[in-house]
């Protein structure tokens, strides 16, 4: 069964300022958008059950099942009856890891030829925790799509050490923190310049916080990532929204998030490296 027919992909609303939409089967759903800091159409691959390659206990996708699936055809639909002007980009994220979808290149680029047609001052994003590197056709498609124009990659890298990396993003089994780390870094030498965000968690999970080893860490996996010129930027973000394993993580106050950027900040600029560097609570 598809998640659309053809007359319920008019949405035509406000846009939300959570993405529980997607729980309800939606594949197109838009949202205000506080890292691209306005209206987001968000694509999403998975409107039948969460897939996933982590685990996060911070992770805001609370358990449910449909009877939907995807269909490329329908989201193209729904993404031109929902362009905008103000729109700021297509992003695919929804309820998983979008590099884990067999549809996940096509749907990219037929969002791709909807950007360019109907929305050409907006972005293709795509929001990966970058496990999908791991294989080599979506290493691959996705270096390709970082030499596209108005194409972005938002990675996700929570951790520098692998004892936090398996605390805050609690992989699965067949991820290796040395192996992802690996593919990260070959993925960004390779990749366009200013092609890459990246993208990091803050939280307290349990009674742990990410302790300065692990604060030194990420900072010198970030710092070395930046120096091949692929990173755009580094959005270091809060726990903003409610989980399901809730009050398992827990937000940190800003001022933490901040001493994070102030140190990779005086990191970057002693580098001679003019990222930026923003955080969001």
């Amino acid at each position: 069964m598809s998640c659309f027919s053809m007359s319920s992909t008019r949405m035509n609303v406000s846009p939300a300022r959570d993405h529980r939409s997607r729980e309800k089967g939606l594949v197109v759903y838009p949202v205000y958008s506080r890292r691209s800091k306005g209206l987001s159409l968000g694509v999403n691959l998975f409107p039948s059950q969460k897939v996933c390659s982590f685990d996060c206990p911070y992770c805001e996708v609370f358990p449910f099942k449909t009877d939907f699936s995807f269909d490329v055809d329908l989201m193209e639909t729904a993404l031109i009856e929902n362009i905008a002007p103000d729109l700021k980009d297509v992003c695919f994220s929804g309820n998983g890891e979008p590099t884990l979808s067999p549809r996940f290149k096509v749907a990219v680029d037929r969002a791709s030829a909807v950007r360019r047609k109907y929305a050409p001052s907006a972005q293709v994003v795509v929001i990966t925790n970058g496990t999908g590197l791991l294989r080599q056709d979506v290493f691959d498609f996705l270096i390709e799509k970082t030499r596209e124009e108005r194409f972005n990659l938002w990675l996700k890298i929570d951790a520098g050490t692998e004892e936090w990396f398996k605390t805050i993003d609690r992989p699965n089994p067949s991820v290796g923190f040395s192996a992802l780390a690996s593919i990260i870094r070959e993925f960004a030498a390779r990749s366009a310049r200013n092609a890459v965000t990246v993208q990091t968690m803050l939280c307290s999970v349990g009674d742990a916080v990410p302790d300065e080893r692990e604060a030194a860490a990420w900072e010198q996996t970030v710092l070395g990532l930046a120096g091949t010129g692929a990173i755009r930027n580094v959005h270091l973000y809060g726990k903003a929204r409610p989980s399901p394993e809730d009050p398992l993580a827990q937000a940190l106050p800003l001022a933490f998030l901040e001493k994070r950027a102030a140190s990779l900040r005086a990191a970057l600029k002693s580098a001679r490296l003019d990222t930026p560097v923003e955080t969001f609570e």
